[in-house]
């Protein structure tokens, strides 16, 4: 009954996350249901309150700092003209004869540096949609090109993203956003080579049919920068500084600091490796607000506001990831768990990365939240995995890097948020758009997924 309740609980998790209803609603009320339907409804309130909101809270505040920092530099980079400029200068360096591939570079640079799907939807899209009507390009193929740079190789792949789904594994693992380089590299070079090979097959396909742009006219208009656009070699140094800062820091800075005092039982007896990562990313992306700030008091028009409005946007993402990671820790406190969790972990018992990847996949699925699933997974076994890298020799790096990638795989089903964002954004429908997002955000991540599995598995960590 118990496995029942589980599997119920996340069927309609799944279906009313779909149906566009908060998970911040769906999460307590679908644990508390699995809960009861369990036979252990007499503790549901303790369970809601002492492991629904441990496992809640015990995620915003381990990631509180990375939401708001990014948030806030996504707005700063957005108010500055700063995303718009770099966008706008891919786009016209590479011209129409590489139009996608344009549109996938610029929001690759973009979420490389840490800046939200949201914020380089909003800046990309204006750009994208006057090129490909230049060029007479199917405006249906814009959130594909988008989701290509900002779903895809950057959020799990390259090594040094400043993306909370590389920085989740980074306590459990003890490791730092540069985990295993050589298969983040790799898997980045196929997520990109595969949705390129894709949109530029469905585009000859286009023009074979006389297909041209359409007659789309919603959310079609410039966007007001109040101004003279930004240089561009200027406007990509906050993103230098992110991605550099964070390698730095984390490799010679921090490590020759005195650490000693973190095993002080004051601040948890932690060792430096266990928050080396997150260190790293919070100073980067701390130093690269200040700079967009002291370049820029100028052209924002209200840096307070823009830090006010940062700062709030990044309250709603972090609940949503922190109450799917709280649902996470209610459902492995049920009995049933205990048997799918043995189950799970059983798939190919002589190498785990197999059952971490197919577990984190799924969960991103249900969920329809990379970070979510992501942080579901690791909440609850996180620990396990790790046991099991050490009993069978295996480079925490790999660990790190295949969960990363495995959280962006079936994440990117129709009900994730981001996904429903970015056609809103585009003014187009699943119908016209979503098999492009389908076939680039999820089939080839996953195969992506498969080759690195291969490869760690022949060849470890590198």
């Amino acid at each position: 009954m118990s496995i029942f309740a589980i599997l119920l609980s996340l069927a309609l998790l799944m279906y009313f996350a779909y149906r566009g209803v908060s998970v911040l609603v769906l999460a307590p009320i679908l644990a508390i249901l699995a809960v009861v339907l369990s036979g252990q409804g007499s503790e549901s309130m303790g369970i809601y309150t002492q492991v629904f909101m441990e496992g809640m809270g015990g995620f915003a505040v381990k990631y509180f700092p990375l939401f708001i920092l990014g948030a806030i530099f996504g707005k700063l980079m957005e108010d500055s003209g700063y995303a718009y400029s770099i966008a706008q200068y891919i786009v016209n360096k590479l011209g129409d004869k590489h139009a996608l591939l344009a549109v996938v570079i610029a929001c690759g640079i973009l979420t490389y540096g840490g800046i939200s799907v949201f914020v380089v939807a909003f800046a990309v899209y204006p750009i994208a949609a006057e090129l490909f009507k230049q060029v007479n390009i199917p405006k249906r193929f814009i959130p594909g090109a988008i989701s290509i740079g900002a779903f895809t190789f950057t959020m799990t792949a390259l090594p040094g993203s400043p993306a909370i789904h590389n920085a989740i594994p980074m306590p459990y693992f003890q490791t730092d956003a540069f985990a295993a380089p050589g298969l983040g590299l790799i898997s980045a070079v196929l997520m990109l080579g595969g949705g390129m090979l894709w949109m530029n097959h469905q585009l000859r396909l286009a023009h074979q049919n006389s297909e041209g742009y359409g007659t789309h006219t919603l959310n079609e208009k410039e966007l007001d920068l109040g101004g003279k656009i930004p240089n561009f070699w200027i406007a990509l140094l906050p993103i230098a500084i992110v991605v550099g800062g964070n390698y730095l820091f984390s490799k010679i800075i921090i490590p020759l600091w005195d650490n000693s005092y973190l095993a002080d039982e004051k601040f948890g007896g932690v060792t430096l490796s266990s928050v080396l990562g997150l260190w790293s990313i919070i100073i980067s992306l701390a130093i690269a607000c200040l700079f967009v700030i002291a370049f820029n008091f100028k052209r924002i028009k209200n840096i307070a506001d823009s830090l006010n409005k940062g700062a709030t946007g990044s309250l709603l993402p972090i609940f949503n990831t922190a109450s799917e990671v709280g649902y996470g820790s209610v459902i492995a406190s049920l009995a049933g768990f205990a048997i799918i969790q043995h189950f799970l972990m059983g798939i190919a018992p002589n190498n785990p990365i197999i059952s971490e990847a197919i577990i984190v996949n799924v969960l991103a699925g249900i969920t329809g939240s990379a970070s979510g699933g992501l942080g579901i997974a690791l909440e609850v076994m996180g620990a396990n995995y790790m046991q099991l890298a050490q009993q069978y020799n295996i480079d925490p790096q790999l660990m790190h890097r295949i969960a990363a990638l495995a959280s962006g795989g079936l994440d990117a089903l129709p009900h994730n948020g981001a996904v429903i964002t970015m056609l809103t954004i585009c003014g187009l429908t699943h119908r016209e758009s979503y098999k492009d997002i389908f076939v680039t955000a999820v089939v080839v991540p996953i195969i992506a997924l498969i080759v690195v599995i291969i490869l760690g598995t022949v060849f470890g960590s590198f």
